[in-house]
Formats: structure tokens, C-alpha cells, sequence
């Protein structure tokens, strides 16, 4: 092969049988085909090769990665090129981001699309997220495989947030201001947080094996921010493509704590440790299935039995039908257009402005919180009817656990010994009340919470003798008789 000349030879075994004209034989030749794989990039191009074959989305990363460039062919990104053409706004600042260019990856300067104008370079093509790819095609036996960044900061020259932001499709910007952004420190430490806690940790959690940008940065234990990775976009969506809607890494619609990606993680001591003194951690998802907290002697009742709207068929994508609300913001004068929110805040009455903005604030009063998303999920006929439900179910739950509080006051200290063996009924009534304080718990399942609490006031009365007083033991927010 002559130097310069990137070129894979092909060997095919042809067989040729049969009379020929002039005499009876068998000839067997073994034929060499030279199929180039790409043509050498610009100069201009600072690397990138781009597609092999345009018309069958073959990337010539493609010829050698077989499986990548199979799932890639399924996803959103095969198709960022055509996208836009057809989105009927297609205007050449939006280009840079549905080609092969130097934003989302290592590249500084102008390349592949933004620096030539070729057409090789349209679609969000591997290189998009790996960088320039020609060193790693001439030389694959050298370590200079080029690796994709997890980064998603908006003050970082790479990462899905160079593409994936901004007024019409701020995803990075509204997942900066949310939850899975947010680090917290001491729980790197220990093992049992990280794979919830760490981008790291709930990739390896997932099975996620494949190697990125960060990695090699990463120190184990360490509690500063910038020694781990935090929960970015490819921890929840495989760049390369999947069978999940939004290429998610796991389902969002199945009601299985081991199948449903927000369940993965929220799902930590729905039900109580008997070895612990420590109450709900994130039992979201057995609150949305109906399979949580503590279940009394009297409360006839079986898991699942009890399942709100929010966990039901009504809500076909579970958490995230309520948690991942877009809608579009427009000036409350003008009527025009402002933002398009994507629910990458992962609140489902987010707190908002005058125009119905999300701030990314959390502690706002609840007139400052969008309801609408709880109209359109299909679990309520209005806003204010989702409001109304909400305020009715948490002042319910507050009462009971009010009532709890003060009978568990009365129990013997003994009662709450983690180290004895015995899970009592004081330990379980306390688990059982600090659902009413949890976040969310109110719009999860109000009527499981509820249940579990008035069944736990029964079993208090009844094993310790208290006196129950100022609180109706009837079901109040589903139809129900008494724990007697």
C-alpha cells in the first residue's frame, strides 16, 4: 500500500467453475479489491473525516465500530442534518450544531463542517462527541482513540451544552439549575451514595463500561466536586442510540424499581431497615407503585394495592410524565415567543416568573408554581384542580403525622433501639410519618401515605394504650372506612 493512500484491502475467494471454450478445467483465483474508506480531509478540516458513504449513513468510524454505528443510525442525531432543512427555520448559525464541527468535543478552532461547507460533515456524526478522528483511522494501533467528554457545563468549550442550550432547546441550562447537578460532597465517600450520588457510579451501576474524556480524573472517595463526575446527559441518554424514546438508557414507562431509569435511583429505603434509625431516603418510586413504607398488623391491605393516578395508566411515563414537562413560554404583553422550557429542571410544578419562566428556585410559595404540567399529563382536568389536590393532601398528611408525633412522644425510649433485633411499632409509626414531611410524598401517592399513617395510629393506640385524639381515622382522600 503506498504511503498516503487510505485504502483497506479486501479479500475475496472467488471460485470460477465450468467448461470453458477452449479446455476442461477448474480455475481459482483469490481477487484483491481496493475499497477506499474515505477521501483526505481538508486541511481546513483539522482532522475530522466525516462520512464514508452519506446516502447509507455509513461513518468511517462505521467500517471498524460496527455495533456503535448501527445504534447511532437509530437516533435523533442521524438525522440532525435532514432536521433541520425540514424544520422550515433552517438558518446558517443553526448548522454548526447539526454537523460534524468543532462544538461538543476537544476541537478549538473552526473544523470539519463550519471550516469546508462539505457534506461529509452533516448529521451529529461520532466525531461530533470524540473529536477528529483521522489520527486514530491512519494509525488504530497507536493510543490516540479519540474520547468523548461527560461534561455538560456551560462554561466548558465541550460537551453536549454547546449544542444543547439556549431559549429554544436549553436542556444543559435547565439541567445546571437542577438536582443532578448538584454534588454533594460527603456522600462520595461512601460506597453505597456513589452509585446514585456520582455520574461515575450510576454509569457503573447501569453497566455503562464504555470509556470517556473524565475517567482518568476521577478519585475515588475524594470529596471535592471537581475529582467526580455529576449526573450529566449521557448518564441518563446513550449518545450512540437506544430502543428507549429520547435514547434513554432504561425505559421510563415500566412501574419496576429495576427497569424504570428515575426508579434506579429513587427508590432508596422506601421501606424501613430495621438496622437503621433513618427514615425515607428516596422512596419515590415504591411510593408511585404503591410498594412503600411500613405495613401494620391492621392495614389489609396488599403492595400495590393502593396506586395514585400519578403511578397509574393515566400517566403512562410514570416519573417522568410529571418531572420532565416542556412547554413553551411566551411574554405575558407581547405574546411572543421567550423560551422553551424542557423539564430538565425535573420539578413538576416548577417555581416560575410573571411569564411562567422557570427561575430553577425551589422554595418559591405555591402561587408561584406551575401547575399546567399536571393538567396535560393527563392526571388532572386543570391547574388549579392539581393545586387544590395538593394543598387538600398535604394538610391531611400533616395532621396525621402531627397526631403520630405526639403518640410516639408518649412510647418508652426503649422503643427506639436500632441495635435490640426487634423492628417495633413505635420505629415503624415514626417511618411511616416522616413520609408526610418528604418532598413529594403529597403528590406521589397521598393515598398510600395516608393509609400507612392512620393504620400506624391504630397500632399505636392499640400496642402502647394512647389515646387517640382530634383526628378522624376514616380514609379522607380516597373512598374508605375506618382502621379500626
Amino acid at each position: 500500500m503506498r504511503p498516503g493512500n487510505y485504502r483497506a484491502w479486501i479479500a475475496t475467494f472467488v471460485v470460477a467453475a465450468g467448461t470453458l471454450a477452449a479446455s476442461s478445467c477448474t480455475d481459482e483465483t483469490i481477487v484483491f479489491r481496493d475499497r477506499a474508506l474515505f477521501e483526505e480531509p481538508l486541511a481546513a478540516a483539522a482532522g475530522f473525516v466525516g462520512y464514508t458513504d452519506q446516502t447509507d449513513k455509513l461513518t468511517v468510524c462505521g467500517n471498524c465500530h460496527v455495533g456503535p454505528q448501527i445504534e447511532w443510525e437509530t437516533s435523533g442525531h442521524a438525522d440532525a442534518w435532514a432536521g433541520l432543512q425540514d424544520s422550515g427555520h433552517a438558518q446558517g448559525f443553526c448548522e454548526g450544531c447539526h454537523t460534524v464541527s468543532e462544538l461538543g468535543n476537544v476541537a478549538a478552532d473552526a473544523a470539519g463542517f463550519n471550516a469546508t461547507g462539505e457534506d461529509r460533515y452533516h448529521d451529529v456524526q461520532c466525531e461530533s462527541c470524540h473529536g477528529p478522528g483521522l489520527d486514530h483511522v491512519t494509525n488504530p494501533n497507536d493510543a490516540n482513540i479519540p474520547l468523548a467528554p461527560m461534561d455538560v457545563s456551560l462554561d466548558a468549550a465541550l460537551g453536549c451544552g454547546q449544542c444543547h442550550q439556549g431559549s429554544h432547546h436549553p436542556f444543559a441550562d435547565e439541567w445546571g439549575s437542577s438536582g443532578h447537578n448538584n454534588f454533594i460532597g460527603f456522600v462520595a465517600a461512601r460506597s453505597s451514595c456513589i452509585s446514585c450520588h456520582t455520574g461515575e457510579g450510576a454509569l457503573a451501576m447501569m453497566g455503562v463500561r464504555d470509556p470517556y474524556l473524565e475517567e482518568s480524573s476521577i478519585v475515588a472517595g475524594s470529596s471535592q466536586a471537581a475529582d467526580h463526575l455529576t449526573l450529566t446527559c449521557a448518564v441518563c441518554h446513550d449518545p450512540h442510540g437506544s430502543e428507549f424514546e429520547g435514547q434513554l438508557r432504561y425505559s421510563v414507562t415500566v412501574a419496576d424499581e429495576d427497569q424504570n431509569l428515575c426508579m434506579k435511583c429513587h427508590h432508596k429505603r422506601g421501606i424501613p431497615d430495621p438496622t437503621s434509625f433513618r427514615g425515607p431516603h428516596s422512596p419515590q418510586g415504591p411510593l408511585l407503585i404503591g410498594d412503600a413504607g411500613w405495613w401494620p398488623p391492621n392495614l389489609d391491605l396488599g403492595a400495590g394495592d393502593i396506586v395514585s393516578t400519578h403511578g397509574s395508566e393515566a400517566n403512562p411515563s410514570l416519573c417522568a410524565g410529571c418531572h420532565v414537562n416542556a412547554y413553551e413560554v411566551t411574554d405575558a404583553v407581547t405574546g411572543e415567543f421567550v423560551f422553551n422550557a424542557t423539564g430538565h429542571l425535573f420539578q413538576a410544578t416548577p417555581c416560575v416568573d410573571g411569564n411562567g419562566l422557570p427561575t430553577g428556585q425551589t422554595d418559591c410559595v405555591d402561587t408561584e408554581k406551575n401547575y399546567e404540567g399536571c393538567a396535560v399529563s393527563g392526571c388532572h382536568g386543570t391547574a388549579q384542580g392539581a393545586r387544590s389536590a395538593m394543598f387538600t393532601a398535604t394538610l391531611r398528611l400533616e395532621t396525621l403525622a402531627a397526631q403520630i408525633d405526639a403518640l410516639i412522644a408518649q412510647v418508652p425510649a426503649s422503643e427506639f433501639d436500632d441495635s435490640d433485633g426487634r423492628y417495633t411499632t413505635g420505629e415503624g409509626a415514626k417511618f411511616n410519618a416522616d413520609f408526610a414531611g418528604f418532598s413529594g410524598s403529597a403528590a406521589h401517592n397521598p393515598f398510600l401515605v395516608e393509609a400507612l399513617m392512620i393504620a400506624s395510629i391504630a397500632q399505636l393506640r392499640d400496642d402502647y394504650g394512647l389515646t387517640v385524639q382530634g383526628v378522624s381515622l376514616e380514609r379522607q382522600l380516597v373512598p374508605g372506612g375506618a382502621l379500626r
